[in-house]
């Protein structure tokens, strides 16, 4: 197969754009519910590294991970532009709510498939199964996440305990 029939697989799509550790990530529009500025987030015992914790989201009880320690980066530092995408996870057919801190949000960006390319196999510090492709964007990339992997099924099971957590043993209230 031809470079260019690779990239015929991927279809067009909206992506929301985000800094983590001055690159520039994505994720596809439809996987997310919102936006919301970082606030303290409840932290819970015995969590991985990469869970920050939980909010109160509408009396909802929402786990928060911070993707750069996810990445194997620095933590995220909380600055002014620091914010929680609030997106929805598909495992087992089971829609789960998450929230992912980035560094800042971007802008939504419309991308034709023939400007996604496959992941790299090489050179990427992160997990290529975690990468749905690379979109051509002004003078370099967009790396597009496929949120359904970059959480696997044992981090939200993991995780599947704080969803029990009562809205009022989740400190915040958003």
């Amino acid at each position: 197969m031809s470079e260019k029939d690779s990239n015929m697989q991927h279809d067009n799509c909206q992506v929301l754009t985000f800094m983590l550790a001055e690159e520039v990530y994505g994720v596809d529009i439809m996987s997310v519910r919102e936006v919301l500025d970082y606030t303290s987030v409840t932290k819970v015992p015995q969590t991985p590294d990469y869970m920050v914790g939980v909010i109160n989201l509408r009396g909802n009880v929402v786990p928060v991970l911070d993707l750069r320690l996810k990445f194997g980066m620095g933590k995220t530092e909380k600055m002014v532009n620091t914010c929680v995408i609030i997106v929805e996870v598909e495992i087992d057919d089971e829609t789960t709510i998450l929230g992912a801190l980035a560094d800042s949000v971007q802008e939504v960006v419309d991308f034709e498939g023939s400007n996604i390319e496959d992941a790299p196999k090489i050179g990427t510090q992160l997990n290529t199964a975690f990468i749905k492709g690379m979109a051509k964007n002004n003078d370099g990339f967009v790396i597009i996440l496929n949120v359904n992997s970059v959480f696997s099924q044992d981090d939200i099971l993991s995780l599947a305990g704080t969803a029990e957590t009562t809205p009022e043993q989740a400190a915040i209230s958003v």
